[in-house]
């Protein structure tokens, strides 16, 4: 599974580096394949794990934070692996 999420608190428009350096931490810490974007950060791996660490993530800034906001976008193919790269993989292939 991929998913792509976004988190952050509510209460600050700008200067978000330092908390989403926090929240990177904690996904390093899951060992899961992973990619941090611009507009958030994409996660490969089994629902239990991928939903536990997007939880973690989520309760890290809710702890600095009275207001914190997170979406998720999910894609479930079964159980195929390798998706994170294997996708953007493709695409370059055909361009």
């Amino acid at each position: 599974m991929l998913i792509e999420f976004d988190t952050y608190p509510m209460e600050k428009s700008n200067g978000l580096g330092e908390d989403i350096a926090e929240v990177k931490k904690i996904i390093e810490a899951s060992g899961l394949d992973h990619q941090l974007t611009a507009m958030g950060t994409i996660i490969e791996g089994d629902w239990d794990e991928v939903m536990a660490t997007v939880k973690k993530c989520h309760g890290k800034l809710k702890e600095s934070y009275e207001r914190v906001e997170t979406h998720i976008k999910i894609d479930d193919h079964g159980d195929k692996t390798g998706r994170l790269e294997g996708k953007v993989s493709s695409v370059e292939k055909h361009v």
